[in-house]
Order: C-alpha cells, then sequence, then structure tokens
C-alpha cells in the first residue's frame, strides 16, 4: 500500500479534527434551531443559551427519529440505486498519485432530473407531502450527525482492512488517518464509488431536493411563494444542475482526485452540505421577502451569470485538457506550460497547465463567481438578520483554504514548472490582489 501523505501539519489536523467533533455538529443544531425556533435572531439564541445554560443545548437537540431514520434511508437506497443501475457513459478520471487511472459511469444527470421529478410527482400526487422532512428537519440533521460519524469509522476499517486500489494507506497515525482517509478511491465491489455517492449523489442531490423542499413549505404555509423564496431556489437549483450537467469534471478536482474519503471530506458532504449550503432557503421559509419583479429580476440575472462564469471557467480547463491544448481559448491559440512530474511509483509523466483565458487572470479565478454565486442565492433575504449569510462567509473561508492547498499540492508535484507558472500567473483568486 501507498503511504498517505498528510494534507496539513498533524498539528493543524488535530485542531481542525477537535474543532469539527466539537463545534460543528452543536452549530448545525443551533443554526437549525435559530433559523426554525428564534425567528433567524443569533441574538435570540445566545440569550436563550445565556439564561438557560450549555445544559439546555441538549434540550434542544433533536433527538433522531424512526420517521428521520426511514427518510434517510429511503433517499439514501433511493440514490445507491440510480447510481448503480443508470445507464452513462464511460469516464476515465485523472491518473492518481499511484499510477492508476479511476473508471467512472456519467449518470449524474439522469439521477438529477429523476430524482426531482420523482420528489415533485410524490408531492403532486399526494403521495408524500415534503412538508414533512421539514417538519422532521432538525431530527434529520442529528441522525445525520451520528449516522455519518459511524460510516467514517467504518470507512477507517475498510481502508485498513479491504482497501479497493493501492492508493491507499496508513501515515501511522491514527486520527490523521480518520480524519483525512485513507483511501483515495473507497469502492463496494466494482462499480459503487463511495466519494461519488457521498460527495455528489448524497450531499449536492440533497441541495436541490432541500431547496425544493423549502419552496414548497413556504408554499403549504403563505399559500404562495414569495419572489425572494423564488430566486434563492432557482439559482440553487441553477447551480445544482450546473454541477450534475459538468459532474465528470467535478472528478477531476481535489475533492475527488486528492483528497481521501476520511472524516473530513465524507461527514461534511454528508451532514454539512445538506444543512448549511442549504441554510439561506432554511431561513426564508418563514421570512418570506418581497423584493418586487424588477430587483428580484436583477438579482436572478446577476446570479446566473456568476454561474455562468463558473460553468465556463472549468468548461475551458476542460477542453484544454481534452484537446491536450489543441482548442481556443477566447478565440486564440492558449498560452500553456508543459510540466513533467514524477509518480509515487517512479513513472513520468507530463501536464499542460493552462495559462490563459480565465485560468491567465488568477490560479483559481473559478472561485470568484462560485463565491458571487452564493451571495446572489443569500441576498434575497436582504439584511435583518446576519445567519443566513453564515454559508457566503464559510464558503469564502473553504476556497481560499482550498486554493492554498492547491497551489501547495501543485507545487510539490511540478517543482520549478510550477514556479514558472506562478511568475505567469501571479494572482492566486482575485486578479490584482490576492
Amino acid at each position: 500500500m501507498a503511504e498517505a501523505k498528510t494534507v496539513h501539519s498533524p498539528l493543524v489536523t488535530y485542531v481542525s479534527m477537535l474543532s469539527l467533533l466539537s463545534m460543528c455538529p452543536p452549530f448545525v443544531i443551533l443554526l437549525w434551531y435559530t433559523m426554525v425556533h428564534a425567528d433567524g435572531s443569533v441574538c435570540q439564541t445566545w440569550e436563550y443559551l445565556k439564561e438557560h445554560g450549555l445544559q439546555e443545548l441538549i434540550s434542544i437537540w433533536p433527538r433522531p427519529t424512526v420517521t428521520a431514520w426511514k427518510i434517510i434511508a429511503c433517499y439514501a437506497a433511493f440514490e445507491a440505486l440510480l447510481l448503480l443501475f443508470l445507464p452513462g457513459k464511460r469516464v476515465e478520471g485523472p491518473i492518481s498519485p499511484s499510477g492508476n487511472r479511476p473508471v467512472y459511469k456519467a449518470n449524474g444527470m439522469a439521477a438529477y432530473i429523476i430524482t426531482l421529478v420523482t420528489y415533485l410527482s410524490l408531492w403532486w400526487f399526494g403521495v408524500f407531502n415534503p412538508s414533512i422532512v421539514y417538519d422532521h428537519l432538525g431530527e434529520i440533521f442529528s441522525a445525520l450527525i451520528f449516522g455519518s460519524f459511524f460510516f467514517c469509522i467504518l470507512l477507517y476499517i475498510k481502508g485498513h482492512l479491504a482497501p479497493s486500489s493501492t492508493d491507499s494507506g496508513s501515515c501511522g497515525n491514527i486520527i490523521i488517518d480518520f480524519y483525512w482517509g485513507m483511501e483515495l478511491y473507497p469502492r463496494i465491489g466494482k462499480n459503487f464509488d463511495i466519494k461519488v455517492f457521498t460527495n455528489c449523489r448524497f450531499g449536492m442531490m440533497s441541495w436541490a431536493v432541500l431547496a425544493v423542499t423549502y419552496c414548497i413549505k413556504q408554499y403549504e404555509e403563505y399559500g404562495k411563494v414569495a419572489d425572494s423564496m423564488l430566486v434563492n431556489t432557482v439559482l440553487m437549483l441553477v447551480y445544482v444542475t450546473k454541477f450534475f450537467w459538468w459532474e465528470a469534471g467535478y472528478w477531476s478536482t481535489m475533492d475527488i482526485a486528492h483528497d481521501r474519503a476520511g472524516f473530513y471530506i465524507c461527514w461534511g458532504c454528508l451532514v454539512w452540505v445538506p444543512s448549511i449550503y442549504t441554510s439561506p432557503g432554511l431561513y426564508l421559509v418563514n421570512h418570506p421577502v418581497n423584493l418586487g419583479a424588477q430587483l428580484a429580476t436583477y438579482i436572478l440575472l446577476a446570479g446566473i451569470l456568476c454561474i455562468f462564469i463558473n460553468y465556463d471557467c472549468d468548461r475551458q480547463r476542460q477542453e484544454f485538457r481534452r484537446t491536450n491544448g489543441k482548442c481556443l481559448v477566447w478565440g486564440k491559440a492558449p498560452s500553456k506550460i508543459v510540466a513533467s512530474y514524477t509518480t509515487t511509483s517512479g513513472e513520468k509523466k507530463t501536464s499542460l497547465l493552462l495559462t490563459s483565458g480565465w485560468w491567465g487572470l488568477s490560479r483559481h479565478f473559478h472561485y470568484v463567481p462560485e463565491i458571487s454565486a452564493a451571495f446572489f442565492w443569500t441576498v434575497p433575504a436582504l439584511f435583518n438578520h446576519f445567519i443566513p449569510y453564515f454559508y457566503v462567509i464559510f464558503l469564502t473561508i473553504l476556497l481560499f483554504d482550498r486554493a492554498k492547498r492547491d497551489d501547495d499540492r501543485c507545487g510539490s508535484k511540478y517543482g520549478k514548472f510550477w514556479k514558472l507558472y506562478c511568475e505567469k500567473v501571479p494572482y492566486r483568486i482575485i486578479p490584482g490582489i490576492y
């Protein structure tokens, strides 16, 4: 087995893991409680806890119920079946550090359409009311918190006893192995890719499902859907649609191709994505805002433009890689650097680094429209409360950290070629600033 390389130093990993374990689960519950039971007011929640003590946090923490487990199990089973049995194009992932090339079945867009059509049909024909999901949301989040932790323990055990490929191994530290993961491409059998399931089919798909859920809940609560909720829901669905349209490209990103399947990424996708990424819509359920047609249209168009630019950044790089640099970028032959590197097995490889188009503006320019899009689907909530904007703040911190990690990884991989790339594209994210 290949020895695992740590992403950060052991000290940073310990601090990160302790923070995630001690702060993130209660934060998920407090965010839900604040939006659903405290009128979206952080101050109201703070005063409540200050008056009653931290012991009260235990009393407001919903207990996982049979209903919550049934909803999660039905959803997970449905998505797993779609992942396994829907037809799809064969797609090869990037060559791994050990020289392996994972193979995927690209059926995400079909799974996405079937999921939303099925969910809306169940509601339309009176078979299942999505409001039930909203009404049991605290219990669902609570079940996900504990269930996903247990799932990560199983992943750790699997990494030791039955790794799926040579892209796995231990760094010799049980905490780091559990947190960052043992395996790069864990699978059950030949076809069920665990990271594709947790990241794409459970995490990202739940984003769309919950966005629709919140919209339906507001409709049933008020007899109509406010234009603010419509803008929020449409932009989120456009973004998630873009994701599944581009899902095969996602399999070449840091999340899949470089980060191992451990507590950090899997717990995050199973818990943090459904609870935090959807939170602006959760806030709007009980706080409908009437923007007016003109303002709503401006926000909607600005958000769609940002999502398109984010998509075009990824499309541009994919096209560049697919054609081995023999394409046009903004109507011109692309500027590039031919970088060589050595895999862990000692094999010599080369990569092309794009230095023009969007990728000539900064090394991670695609994060700028992504953060902007998140702002535009949050701003319909206006500025009465801080809590809807937590996701935008979190996303900014996450992507800035990811950009640094990616730069560090590329610097280690490409050496002098990466230094040359940084000279040609000096800004990490924001052109002219950072």
